[in-house]
């Protein structure tokens, strides 16, 4: 029988309904900021599953965050340990590494704050979009995922 603990958080309906509409728009190479495709290897299928996401590429290190909790994605990013990134036609296989709530909160704070104000409109999104308001990094660090992007070993 689930449990509390195995509910997974849901991304909004629009989310859901406009993620099918970017991914061949992404696949084709068309350029969208900082969204990729992202494949990881289903946690309890194995099969590779692929989402558009936002990377956040910024002084020589790229993260993903999940403005929605402990969704799918995030589940299966945080069991298979590793993806493969693609952007405009390039791939990169990539390991994972979830940060831990105190370094949650520096990457709110020093990362994503800082990149969103250097885009037109990028804290609007933030706010609107993902339902974040940047001012409080400790209070939004509390329940969203966020993974660096390494190199992928050997």
């Amino acid at each position: 029988m689930p449990t509390a603990t195995d509910a997974v958080d849901q991304v909004p309906a629009t989310i859901s309904l406009f993620s099918p509409l970017l991914k061949p728009i992404l696949a084709a190479g068309v350029p969208l900021g900082p969204n990729a495709l992202v494949t990881i290897r289903g946690r309890r299928s194995g099969e590779p599953r692929t989402t558009p996401l936002a990377i956040i590429d910024t002084g020589g290190r790229r993260w993903v965050w999940s403005p929605w909790g402990d969704v799918h994605w995030v589940r299966n990013l945080r069991a298979a340990g590793r993806a493969t990134i693609a952007v405009r036609k390039r791939s990169e296989d990539v390991r994972a590494r979830e940060l831990d709530e105190p370094e949650r909160v520096s990457f709110f704070r020093d990362v994503l704050a800082p990149y969103a104000r250097s885009m037109r409109g990028g804290m609007a999104f933030v706010r609107l979009i993902d339902q974040v308001d940047l001012a409080d990094p400790v209070e939004i660090a509390r329940d969203r995922r966020v993974f660096e992007l390494l190199p992928a070993e050997g």
